[in-house]
């Protein structure tokens, strides 16, 4: 059926009119007074005449009309979809090099008044058109939404779709009456499981965005998906108490949500900011709250207060992500900024292991690449790395690599670069002076992230999900190096990084271990001879002795060791031994080796993945991954670090429900 037509008449058709008629009078008034014609006959002539006129005047006013906005659209159909003439938004089109509206849709036309077409002097009412700019009309705000594009004929156009801002600015100015909180929030792993079930991503995103939503309508809040699965979120700070004391019970709804017939639960990172006196400084916050949330593996939330910051969740293990595309690209950058450098510096953990030292070596490979002075910051009293330095000691480039902490400060100068690996913790590093003097830092780590670097540092590659840092430094230098630009003995140190933080393949091991284990065999790394590093000596088999006598079963699921006796830094090896040992032990779900030197106690933590030991030691000031965690206790003595650790077990299992429904009372 067609739509009926209605004529209209405008101020031209009016004048129009009133012209002819006066025109056509003056005629009929001539040719009577001129000729004998009928008055009457000649005036229904005229009349007929009149109506004619004025009704072929409108329908090619009409039709000029509709050529004026149709045939500009005829030749755009490449830049805009012919679905935008009944958006109900308002739009316009202007050429790439002109201001001058070529084409409007009904609703444009409905909001600026017909009288206003065609529009050719609405940007002087928005001069910049930027996408903060507000347009008023009607009583509404609207934002212009740029578009650029081609048409056929290989021009230039640019469309503008004004969103209607008027509800969001309402809502976030009655928020800002009020004091305001803000929050991040992102899917972890929704685009990992894309990978396995394409077919149930969709039903899943759709679903975990149901829970969000539905979380943040309690609360009375905003929530703005600003891309796919992340977030923004405003609400008032004072719910943030409530959220507290459910424990962002939010993790538990959306780890419900579960992906095909692999039942893997969807996880989110919150990144929340309590302090600024700004919006825009709560936003800052906010964000660097989710980095770090991100960086200790996710399925968790950081609260950013102005005195410290507050952790949830941490639940579950971090799925290991397959692509490599972020180690490409931090290779290139970290090779950019050493090429700029005057020299390098590397340095590890204190008590550095195989994995630490291993991580530094094949970095001080990729400095050696670019032509930059290295040197890696050790211990040289730390004996337990003389075998790896021996290692080294027959290569010519790594005869005046090492330096002890006091002889890299003399080599520090506006354009050092330093490199830092296998640790973020700055408790931890090698050398904290040295992290303090030195303005160019690089943090390259496994580890969940603690706390915040005083600086931000110029890379912070830090990926739990990796099984070590030498399989992180490892894909680098696979992106970067030559098929020969590995030393086979660089390879062994890197291979026996990841054979020790793994436990010979058999722990936090996925397809990125086993790729980068296969790299470092082809180029060089000899198995056998790794293993050399691996043997204990008679000294170290009789250290683990020391934790065997004294094991206590806590709450039915802990272990407890303590070791007897004098104990040294030698002992530290033995104590994560011993720790891994008695995982074995049925009914063990978290292990603890602990050992008392020099007026410190040190405690190696081991979990079979039902408790996360990371989170459980941050309670004591330490840290490390889920299932292999460890911390320093200063002026402490081994009884009160057991009763401390205790304490913090008590706490972690009563916080994690799921954990806590296993503890079994004597």
């Amino acid at each position: 059926m067609k739509k009926k037509q209605n004529m209209t008449f405008g101020f031209a058709e009016i004048l129009f009119c009133a012209i002819s008629a006066v025109v056509l009078i003056a005629v009929q008034t001539v040719l009577c007074s001129i000729t004998s014609i009928n008055p009457v006959l000649s005036g229904i002539f005229i009349c007929a005449v009149f109506i004619a006129s004025v009704c072929a005047f409108a329908v090619i006013r009409k039709n000029s009309a509709a050529s004026r906005s149709s045939a500009p659209l005829g030749e755009t159909l490449n830049v805009l979809a012919e679905s935008v003439v009944n958006l109900p938004s308002p739009c316009v089109i202007c050429p790439e090099d002109s201001d001058t509206v070529i084409w409007y849709n009904k609703a444009a036309a409905e909001l600026f008044g017909r009288r206003r077409v065609p529009f050719s002097d609405i940007f002087e009412t928005l001069p910049d058109f930027e996408d903060e700019v507000r347009l008023k009309a009607s009583g509404r705000r609207y934002c212009p939404v740029t578009y650029t594009g081609k048409g056929h004929n290989d021009k230039g156009y640019r469309v503008f779709i004004m969103e209607d801002v008027t509800d969001r600015d309402n809502e976030l100015s009655e928020l800002m009456g009020r004091e305001c909180a803000v929050a991040y929030i992102t899917v972890d792993n929704l685009e990992e499981l894309l990978n396995y079930e394409q077919e149930d991503y969709r039903s899943a995103s759709g679903e975990t965005e149901a829970v969000l939503r539905k979380w943040a309508a309690e609360s009375g809040g905003i929530l703005k998906e600003y891309q796919q699965d992340k977030y923004i979120f405003f609400f008032e700070k004072s719910r943030l108490a409530d959220f507290v004391r459910s424990g962002f019970d939010v993790l538990d709804r959306v780890r419900n949500v579960r992906v095909g017939e692999t039942n893997i639960p969807v996880t989110v990172s919150i990144g929340i900011s309590d302090g600024g006196d700004t919006l825009y400084e709560r936003e800052r916050a906010a964000q660097s709250a989710l980095e770090t949330a991100l960086q200790r593996g996710g399925d968790q939330v950081i609260i950013k207060y102005e005195s410290g910051v507050e952790i949830f969740g941490g639940k579950t293990k971090i799925p290991q992500k397959r692509t490599k595309v972020r180690a490409r690209v931090v290779a290139t950058e970290l090779i950019s900024l050493i090429s700029e450098s005057s020299n390098v510096l590397i340095m590890g953990h204190r008590y550095a292991d195989f994995d630490a030292f291993g991580a530094a070596v094949g970095l001080a490979r990729l400095c050696f690449f670019c032509g930059v002075p290295v040197n890696i910051v050790s211990d040289m009293d730390d004996t337990s790395l003389d075998r790896c330095r021996d290692w080294l000691s027959g290569e010519e480039e790594y005869k005046t690599v090492f330096a002890d902490s006091d002889a890299a400060m003399d080599m520090i100068d506006s354009d050092t670069l330093l490199i830092i690996a296998d640790v973020n913790n700055k408790t931890q590093f090698e050398s904290s002076v040295l992290a303090d003097h030195c303005s160019r830092v690089v943090i390259i780590d496994h580890h969940r992230k603690t706390a915040d670097f005083e600086r931000v540092p110029l890379i912070s590659y830090i990926e739990p999900a990796a099984s070590a840092a030498s399989e992180l430094v490892a894909e680098m230098l696979e992106q970067v190096l030559p098929s020969d630009g590995l030393l086979p003995r660089e390879a062994d140190l890197l291979m026996a990084g990841i054979l020790l933080d793994t436990n010979q393949f058999t722990k936090n091991t996925g397809t990125r271990t086993f790729s980068a284990a296969l790299y470092l065999r082809s180029s060089g790394a000899d198995v056998g001879e790794v293993q050399e590093f691996f043997k204990t000596q008679l000294g170290d088999f009789q250290r683990e002795l020391k934790f065997h006598s004294n094991v206590e079963i806590y709450r039915g699921i802990c272990a407890i060791a303590v070791a007897q006796g004098d104990c040294t830094v030698k002992d530290k090896v033995p104590a994560a031994k011993a720790a891994d040992k008695l995982l074995s032990v049925e009914g063990v779900k978290a292990s603890f080796a602990i050992v008392p030197i020099d007026g410190e106690v040190h405690i190696s933590a081991r979990s079979t993945g039902t408790i996360n030991v990371q989170l459980l030691l941050e309670k004591l000031r330490g840290g490390g991954h889920f299932d292999s965690a460890g911390t320093r206790l200063e002026g402490t003595s081994a009884a009160e670090a057991v009763v401390m650790l205790k304490d913090a077990i008590d706490a972690y299992l009563r916080e994690n429900s799921a954990a806590g429904a296993k503890i079994q009372t004597k």
